[in-house]
């Protein structure tokens, strides 16, 4: 293993994986044939990966009354998949330094596909959490392998603009899984509306293969070992910035996804008495995420991202305030709020991430995405506790003082994330 005394984080010495960026490879420019290819072939990934990872969410409220579990336990088919994910973003990254960011993705979209079609027909709830589960692992290829697959390639100047276009195909990716699994579930059963969102990750998967070009500022390794990746992983984790970052990962996603897991419960109980199809469709306000993750990218230049990232966490307080109310609009209008200052929030700490790690660049994306999917499948099942015992209110303020700590964090952290 090829190694350098310091990465040029705060947090300490980073050993330098022999498969790393190569020093003199500046990155593909903006406007180039190459560039829109990547950010193409990493938008497709994220509709891929994100139409997996969240199909049965649009569909829960069905899933718990034809399987008759209660609305918590629903939620443990979500939240299944996404620690699955958090546990396989590290060993993906070890599989990548010996195979390549590429390969890596590639066979981990292909054997979510498998697992996708074999979920669909399998008879038993917890058969399907097992199933979940592996098929999270499988996901993990993806998010953290996109982000150091995007720095790699692309010239650091734009790699901001860039990993918002990847934040923003995540998006897509939510809307495509949630809004064709809810209708179609309503109308021919869970099953196949999970099925058709699935086949949606599959398509994308494909575009993915096609278009990704191939690497060019990584070399890939087969010296590189989990020992490796471990001490890399360590360095990131005593890096005082680092671990602020990832706090924001784990907290804002947790009271995010806990929004979206019981929402659709919240909506078709009274006042609301609204239909799964419809409420389905609430799942459009991802596009607010499309766009404020690419605007979020862009404010950068002007204000930094530590005013950025501000800036979208309190947009996300408001729009939980806004969805305490019984109007259906305010509630509307509350969620498309949240979902914008979240998706900005997002796009600006995980850039932050790859951008801050010089040396061990695989490792601590990957971190960052292992407490990322840590909040969703915690705060996303501990979301139902607080649902079930105090109503939307209970979960409204735990969402909110979720959001406040994560700003504490890193205030109290400034002086590291320079």
């Amino acid at each position: 293993m090829k190694t350098s005394p310091t990465d040029g984080t705060a947090g300490g010495s980073v050993p330098r994986l022999s498969a790393e960026p190569m020093d003199l490879w500046d990155g593909h420019a903006q406007g180039s044939r190459e560039y829109r290819r990547i950010l193409a072939a990493l938008l497709s990934a994220g509709v891929a990966c994100f139409a997996a990872l969240y199909a049965p969410q649009g569909a829960l409220p069905v899933i718990a009354s034809d399987l008759h579990v209660s609305e918590a336990r629903s939620a443990l088919l979500v939240s299944s998949g996404t620690i699955g994910l958090a546990l396989g973003v590290l060993p993906w990254s070890w599989a990548a330094d010996r195979i390549g960011r590429l390969t890596a993705m590639r066979w981990a979209l292909l054997t979510s596909a498998l697992l996708g079609l074999a979920w669909t027909l399998f008879p038993g709830f917890e058969g399907m959490i097992v199933l979940r589960v592996l098929q999270g692992l499988a996901l993990g290829g993806i998010p953290g392998l996109a982000l150091t697959y995007l720095h790699d390639e692309i010239r650091p100047s734009h790699a901001a603009v860039a990993a918002a276009t990847y934040v923003s195909g995540t998006t897509l990716g939510g809307i495509s899984g949630r809004i064709i699994a809810g209708p179609a579930a309503e109308l021919w059963g869970w099953r196949w509306g999970v099925g058709l969102a699935w086949l949606v990750a599959a398509l994308a998967s494909g575009v993915f293969v096609l278009l990704a070009p191939p690497a060019r500022g990584f070399v890939r390794s087969a010296r590189t070992s989990m020992v490796d990746v471990v001490v890399a992983a360590g360095a990131h984790l005593r890096d005082p910035g680092m671990l602020a970052l990832y706090a924001q990962a784990f907290l804002l996603m947790g009271g995010f996804v806990a929004v979206y897991n019981y929402l659709g419960f919240r909506l078709e109980a009274a006042p609301f008495g609204l239909s799964a199809a419809f409420t389905s469709l609430l799942f459009l306000a991802y596009l607010a995420g499309t766009v404020c993750s690419r605007q979020a990218g862009q404010l950068v230049e002007r204000l930094g991202r530590a005013r950025v990232l501000a800036l979208g966490s309190l947009v996300m307080a408001g729009g939980v305030l806004l969805t305490l109310t019984s109007e259906l609009a305010l509630v509307v209008v509350g969620l498309v709020v949240l979902t914008g200052g979240f998706f900005g929030a997002h796009a600006i700490a995980s850039g932050w991430v790859g951008a801050r790690a010089r040396r061990g660049r695989a490792q601590a994306a990957s971190l960052y995405n292992l407490f990322y999917y840590l909040g969703s499948s915690v705060v996303g099942w501990i979301g139902g506790l607080f649902f079930a015992g105090w109503g939307w209110t209970g979960l409204a303020v735990l969402v909110i003082t979720l959001i406040a700590l994560a700003q504490a964090v890193r205030v109290t952290a400034a002086k590291h994330l320079t």
